[in-house]
């Protein structure tokens, strides 16, 4: 091969010194080459990326023999010098595109910022090479929407404008943060294959840091995997996946969910505990100086569908199709404009006040990102308690904490968890204690918005082996809102798709999944990237998506 483009020998990285969070690791990365630093959520991969362009916090210490981009050795330089290195050799894509980018400016003075910077562009010049860069990244209508601001974008545009930002320097090396993470798997396909493109169009190397091995395989040349701040094992992409050595590398393998999971569930019938008909919820559009409503966003447009006891009906769909309104309004949290809501026999639709409150037993919700959906000024045994205080106030001050500490058992949590605050927590624990906090008032239907989508795929195993457990005791029904099919395919006993607020297709998961009717429904499961774990290579739907 070429001599290395960046080249790293025995990097560590201690916190206050005393937390060593990267341990003496070495890697390279070649010119033009597609290198993936994979590993669970901890484990080292992103500080390890800050540590190469000297971005850590002041309470982190570097140490490391040599990191050298090409033949230059950034350890020697100073941060001005540093500053000039900063997106203009090396460009980096952040994880979380919203809070990357600045809410008060406008994505093509973003872009400009990083021209001006780092060469002689200005005005017209400036303005030509951003348009060009819109185009690049393929955002639709380029000359109006670089005038926007990001909160007027989607996560998936919102994602290739942080890919135009860091295209703009022209970089040797492209290091993209979990650039993926949180986007439905049509969007992620899009964001993969232009990466991919544009490398092949520009020879830069790209550096992707995942937790998603599957979608990894897809686009990797080499992959380091990543445990506990050490490289454990190293290899060409085709022959780490199909035979890895170490016992780490096998048990991430093993945690990914398999989209063959669906043929497994027993179908019986059981009354249902919910039923929606002809659920219908609108946001008016309002233009003017008065602001008259001048039509409608149908958001959720018609849907029924029913879940039956004990069962698991997933919601899929790309994102803005619906899913997320449509949960949320059926528990009335925000308001819906119509159609009927039954759980267990009872109507929800029209009530209202002390009515609708006694009724909140009955359904809980467990949100997407567990640490806002907390209160971080809360224990979290008063965080767990809080729904026991309001809908069951019957029950003592004793009856309350013995019910915390059952409820932390059963959500695999040590009993002194209860006198932390969320922040102490990682992410699959917080999400442990969101779940804890809706089986505390016992009820009969839990919606799961999003509950594993930031998680690590051994975290997210475990999330859903403790609901799949959960259920089988307790007889509670799910409904999964997700974008990721093959974690359908590991709990859901029937899926429903939503398209522009309408379910346009449901069936078993076996039906819908093995054997979809709808091109929709098709094109959602071509953009899966799936990891082939026999003989042969990885495979994917993912490179047969139009760029």
């Amino acid at each position: 091969m070429n001599n290395p483009l960046l080249t790293v020998e025995q990097l560590s990285v201690t916190f206050n010194h005393q937390q060593k969070v990267v341990d003496g690791i070495s890697f390279v990365i070649y010119p033009g080459e597609t290198f993936a630093l994979v590993g669970e959520s901890g484990s080292g991969k992103s500080i390890t990326a800050l540590s190469v362009l000297r971005l850590l916090p002041n309470n982190a210490q570097l140490d490391a023999v040599r990191i050298s981009l090409q033949q230059d050795n950034l350890l020697q330089r100073s941060e001005n010098e540093l500053c000039k290195i900063r997106g203009r050799r090396i460009g980096f894509i952040f994880q979380d595109p919203m809070s990357s980018l600045n809410p008060v400016m406008t994505i093509g003075r973003q872009i400009a910022e990083v021209l001006e910077l780092h060469y002689p562009l200005s005005g017209k010049a400036s303005r030509q090479r951003v348009l060009e860069l819109l185009r690049q990244v393929e955002i639709p209508d380029p000359q109006q929407r670089m005038h926007d601001f990001p909160h007027q974008l989607s996560g998936g545009q919102r994602q290739r404008i942080m890919i135009a930002i860091a295209l703009a320097g022209k970089p040797d090396l492209l290091v993209a943060d979990e650039p993926t993470t949180s986007l439905d798997v049509t969007i992620q396909a899009q964001i993969l294959a232009l990466l991919k493109k544009l490398q092949q169009q520009t020879g830069m190397a790209l550096w992707l840091i995942s937790h998603d091995l599957a979608l990894v395989s897809t686009i990797a040349d080499r992959v380091a995997v990543m445990q506990q701040g050490k490289i454990v094992e190293t290899g060409l992409s085709a022959e780490l996946f199909n035979h890895p050595t170490h016992p780490y590398t096998r048990k991430l393998l093993n945690a990914l969910p398999s989209m063959q999971s669906c043929s497994t569930h027993s179908r019986q019938d059981n009354p249902a505990v919910l039923q929606v008909k002809d659920f219908c919820c609108y946001y008016p559009i309002r233009k003017g100086i008065f602001k008259r409503t001048v039509g409608y966003v149908r958001a959720v447009d018609g849907v029924s569908f029913a879940i039956q006891q004990g069962k698991t009906l997933a919601l899929v769909g790309e994102s803005g199709c619906g899913k997320t309104t449509l949960g949320k309004s059926l528990l009335s949290l925000i308001p819906n404009s119509g159609g009927q809501v039954i759980i267990d026999g009872i109507r929800l639709d029209g009530l209202s006040g002390e009515e609708l409150r006694k009724q909140r037993a009955h359904m809980q919700i467990v949100f997407q990102d567990p640490y806002s959906a907390m209160n971080p000024r809360m224990l979290v045994g008063d965080i767990i308690a809080e729904g026991i205080l309001a809908l069951h106030p019957e029950t003592g001050t004793a009856g309350r904490k013995t019910r915390v500490r059952q409820l932390l058992q059963q959500v695999g949590l040590p009993e002194d968890s209860a006198l932390r605050y969320p922040h102490e927590f990682s992410g699959g624990q917080r999400q442990r204690i969101c779940i804890a906090r809706a089986l505390a008032v016992d009820p009969k239907l839990i919606v799961c918005d999003e509950p594993t989508s930031a998680l690590d795929v051994s975290v997210q195993a475990q999330i859903i082996q403790l609901l799949k457990t959960l259920q089988q005791e307790k007889g509670v029904s799910f409904l999964f809102i997700t974008h990721d099919l093959a974690v359908v395919a590991e709990i859901a006993d029937d899926v429903a798709v939503m398209y522009q607020g309408k379910i346009i297709e449901q069936g078993s998961a076996m039906q819908v999944l093995q054997a979809p009717q709808e091109d929709y429904t098709k094109k959602l499961l071509a953009a899966v990237p799936i990891l082939d774990k026999g003989a042969g290579l990885p495979t994917t739907g993912l490179m047969q998506q139009p760029v």
